[in-house]
């Protein structure tokens, strides 16, 4: 049992926030009001584990749905454990995992492991499986079959799949499994060195890189065909001002279109790639400052209605390698609500309750998962975050440290993480 009191309670589900209490009795919240200690009998209270939240905000746990756990094959970068202590940490309670490992979750086998090793974490690990075998964009998995077995969504994430003939049968069944589609957008193509935006950063490096072009003509694409089929679809990791409209145009004709930014493409432009090198290098990559802007105003006014980190991985060596041949990605699990506090909260484009929206009701009402919300009856996955205090970035419970936010001074702090009504990570002695 375990007793929430005197924090500033925030469900962006029911729009409601101002300070109650929290009783929790197992896995699930049994009440929420004020003065609960005085309801509860003295059998209850020497039973029960009791938080002080006063000053701080109580939240739902974050949900992120486009994580990358690396396993299996490639727990040198990060295991499915490492990555749900990351993701404690950052105060997220259920992870969906890309299914770009090996071998490939296109497969019943794949699928069963990812989601039983999950249950050993504290946290709820899903995952999505793959659109098609082997992500080789030629045939289509067995969506149903692995639907049935566990799979919340489907996407080929990391590579782009061409066939628009393939993609939009991949949407028809989709929309027959009421299931979301996720999409990368990046016109391979087009890109001369993925990476690192066409612009100012290539001509840095003195390259080709990757254009906008590869995210616009993607995204128009499989918007067009959504409104055709129906699917729910999310356009991952926008980068690019005209995909974000394209997003803003396509959502005023169809309810099932969704869009995600990361909190390092609403922080960071081009430049970071010059001043951090491949510790800023990802796919898509940063653009210039207008696409930043953009994106903000697409979180503001609902057109980007989700939050992902992209939390991508990799090891000091792989980094270490020149701009041209270093992987991409950065990790994002512990940095993500510090920078949307920061950078979208404190910089009045967002207000505490909008980021909440956008990084757990929105993403789990998109995956169908019951999480994102405080309600009587409802699961006990909470967050206590003090909002005013400040934090340096040093240390990580990722396995990696891949991020140019290293030595970030950011506002907010997870002080605990409850899932499943236990305490999973704490800054407190409770």
């Amino acid at each position: 049992m375990l007793l929430i009191k005197n924090g500033y309670v925030m469900d962006p589900k029911s729009q409601t926030e101002g300070v109650c209490d929290i009783w929790v009795k197992d896995d699930s919240i049994y009440k929420i009001g004020a003065n609960l200690q005085e309801q509860m009998t003295a059998e209850e209270l020497e039973q029960c584990q009791v938080i002080d939240a006063e000053d701080k905000i109580v939240a739902p746990g974050l949900v992120d749905v486009h994580v990358h756990f690396r396993e299996p094959g490639f727990t040198h970068k990060e295991d499915i454990v490492t990555g749900a202590k990351a993701a404690a940490k950052g105060g997220f309670t259920t992870v969906v995992l890309m299914a770009n490992v090996n071998p490939h979750v296109d497969n019943v086998e794949t699928l069963e492991y990812v989601l039983e090793r999950g249950k050993t974490t504290g946290i709820h690990v899903e995952t999505c499986a793959n659109v098609t075998m082997g992500m080789q964009g030629k045939e289509l998995v067995d969506m149903k079959t692995l639907a049935a077995k566990g799979a919340v969504g489907f996407t080929d994430d990391g590579v782009p799949i061409m066939d628009e003939a393939l993609v939009r049968q991949a949407m028809e069944q989709v929309a027959a499994l009421d299931m979301p589609i996720s999409f990368h957008e990046e016109d391979a193509a087009l890109i001369a060195n993925n990476g690192v935006n066409r612009g100012k950063a290539s001509e840095f490096y003195g390259i080709g890189g990757s254009p906008r072009e590869a995210e616009i003509s993607l995204s128009g694409r499989d918007l067009k065909l959504a409104l055709e089929t129906g699917a729910c679809i999310n356009i991952q990791h926008i980068s690019s001002k005209e995909a974000v409209e394209l997003v803003r145009q396509a959502k005023k004709q169809g309810k099932n279109v969704h869009a995600e930014a990361t909190p390092h493409h609403f922080t960071l432009n081009e430049e970071a790639v010059i001043k951090y090198g491949t510790m800023a290098k990802m796919n898509p990559p940063l653009r210039e400052e207008a696409d930043r802007l953009a994106i903000i105003e697409g979180l503001a006014d609902g057109t980007i209605d989700l939050i992902a980190t992209d939390h991508a991985p990799h090891t000091e060596e792989e980094k270490a390698k020149p701009i041209t041949e270093a992987p991409s990605g950065i990790i994002g699990l512990e940095t993500a609500l510090p920078l949307a506090i920061t950078v979208l909260v404190n910089g009045g484009h967002l207000t505490m309750m909008q980021v909440l929206e956008k990084m757990a009701y929105n993403p789990a009402n998109m995956y169908h998962l019951n999480a994102g919300y405080l309600a009587e009856g409802g699961p006990a996955d909470i967050i206590i975050v003090d909002k005013d205090a400040i934090q340096v970035f040093e240390e990580y419970a990722s396995k990696a440290s891949n991020t140019p936010f290293t030595g970030w001074e950011l506002d907010g702090v997870v002080c605990t993480t409850i899932c499943d009504g236990k305490v999973v990570f704490t800054t407190e002695e409770v």
